[in-house]
């Protein structure tokens, strides 16, 4: 697995007010990186950008607004169907994900999911 990982892409976090989370990561120095609307539910999708760590927020209803609240981190992956067809023959599928097409960025972003041992969900993603 080694081979494909390279890091981590984008730590995922999901808010209800999209301006105020923008204005907080600015004030703490974070530039937007990139911003979209995801076509699937209509959701506003900000990127910002520190140095080499990057926070992913978008809108969503159902957040937690308590301590754990982060929604994903994502591992930045060189051959996201060779990461796939590792993480199955593992037996590591545990959510039965399979590789999804975001139109995000230039050329877009394909990505799975697993669940880790804490219920931490982990995402490999690669950026096309």
């Amino acid at each position: 697995m080694k081979e494909y990982l390279t890091g981590i892409q984008h730590v995922g976090i999901p808010t209800k007010d999209m301006d105020a989370t923008v204005r907080f990561y600015h004030k703490l120095g974070f530039e937007t990186a990139f911003e979209t609307i995801n076509e699937e539910n209509g959701a506003r999708v900000v990127f910002l950008k520190l140095g080499n760590l990057v926070v992913e927020t978008y809108e969503e209803q159902a957040v937690k607004m308590e301590y754990g609240s982060i929604d994903h981190l994502a591992i930045d992956v060189t051959d996201v169907e060779k990461v796939y067809e590792k993480i199955c023959a593992m037996g590591m599928n545990n959510l039965s994900d399979e590789i999804h097409f975001l139109p995000f960025w230039e050329n877009g972003v394909r990505y799975f999911k697993i669940d880790g041992p804490n219920k931490e969900c982990i995402e490999f993603s690669q950026m096309l």
